[in-house]
């Protein structure tokens, strides 16, 4: 895989960079900026070479607008602006005009249904609109899409510096220093259970909290009320429950009959686990975070920032919530990527990287 410390020329080049600008956007303004602080390092180091950088990406469905987003990456660094069109000869009329060093910010992929259906006639024409590739979107290179299996076939394709760095610390977290602790939170077992086999065999404990828990929970003999479940075969679950290393919740908050957060006692059953540890694997909220149910969340966050060991976190409920308490700084590292951070555990790559081979 080559970095883009490996292109030869920049001035004047349009360089076609996938972009993590998938971030929460409310009544026209972006609620949290993790994903482009982190994207800025690429962004910068092809702007200060002088090529003409286009930024593509998606955020959530077809019907969103990226213009909001291109407005507050405008406020964390100069020379933004947005066209509203992601193909076709309007964009690259807009690119041939760009100045040298400047970003343009095409509109959401997904309004164009062949991002999404990997579409190779979509990804041709998103391939005609910059000389060189450059991938720096890891939350989203779990995807078979257009923009990040068939472009990096058709242009000279690069990783940018947040790729490299994802690869390099998640790679860490699949050789952990022990005691190890994984904490995986958030719902749907079917989704998870890839990863769950694979750290039970890496980690010393593996805690399975939140809506996913309750699957376990009920699996085992207990009550869950009308809590959220999977409908899925128990046989597996049951492979997993017999697994010694695995940790559940002792207790829970309840509202309605439905289990909304883990109680005072699994809060301290995982302080305890987190400063006996070297390293903390971390994705997913420990309860209904959403909807406001955040206390296991926060403690477990303050538990892990205090505990010493070596730190790598995900999931935009997980960030948000070591945001809103300032302890970002405090963490080893804090990737970008929800599923494709649980997907790489699992495989060890994922789709966008190997495409860029």
């Amino acid at each position: 895989m080559r970095s883009i410390r490996d292109i030869k020329v920049f001035e004047n080049i349009p360089i076609l960079v996938r972009a993590p600008l998938n971030v929460p956007v409310e009544d026209g303004r972006v609620m949290n900026e993790y994903r482009l602080r982190r994207t800025l390092p690429t962004i910068c180091f092809l702007a200060e070479r002088g090529a003409r950088i286009v930024l593509i990406s998606h955020l959530g469905e077809a019907d969103e607008t990226l213009a909001p987003v291109a407005k507050a990456l405008g406020e964390l660094i100069p020379g933004v602006s947005f066209f509203p069109e992601t193909i076709g000869a309007g964009a690259r009329g807009a690119i041939r005009d760009m100045s040298p060093g400047n970003i343009l910010v095409l509109e959401n992929l997904r309004r164009n249904k062949g991002e999404k259906e990997n579409d190779r006639a979509f990804a041709g024409e998103l391939a005609a609109l910059g000389d060189i590739f450059v991938q720096d979107s890891f939350d989203t290179c779990h995807r078979a899409h257009a923009s990040i299996v068939d472009v990096p076939e058709l242009l000279p394709s690069y990783a940018g510096f947040l790729l490299e760095d994802e690869i390099r610390e998640l790679s860490k977290a699949l050789a952990p220093k022990h005691p190890a602790l994984m904490v995986i939170g958030g719902a749907k077992f079917g989704t998870k259970e890839t990863v769950l086999a694979k750290l039970l065999a890496t980690y010393d404990q593996v805690f399975v909290g939140g809506a996913l828990a309750n699957d376990f929970l009920k699996a085992s003999g207990k009550d869950v009320g009308k809590s959220l479940v999977s409908n899925i075969d128990e046989s597996a679950l049951k492979k997993i429950l017999a697994n010694p290393k695995l940790v559940l919740p002792i207790d829970s908050v309840i509202k309605n009959e439905v289990i909304v957060d883990q109680g005072l006692g699994t809060t301290a059953l995982l302080a305890g686990l987190a400063r006996k540890a070297k390293t903390i694997l971390w994705n997913g909220p420990l309860g209904n975070y959403e909807n406001g149910y955040t206390a296991a969340t926060r403690a477990f966050a303050q538990a892990v920032a205090d505990s010493g060991a070596y730190s790598i976190i995900g999931g935009g409920d997980t960030v948000a919530s070591i945001e809103e308490l300032g302890l970002l700084p405090r963490f080893s590292f804090v990737s970008t990527g929800g599923g494709a951070m649980l997907d790489f555990l699992a495989r060890g790559t994922l789709p966008g990287i190997e495409a860029l081979h």
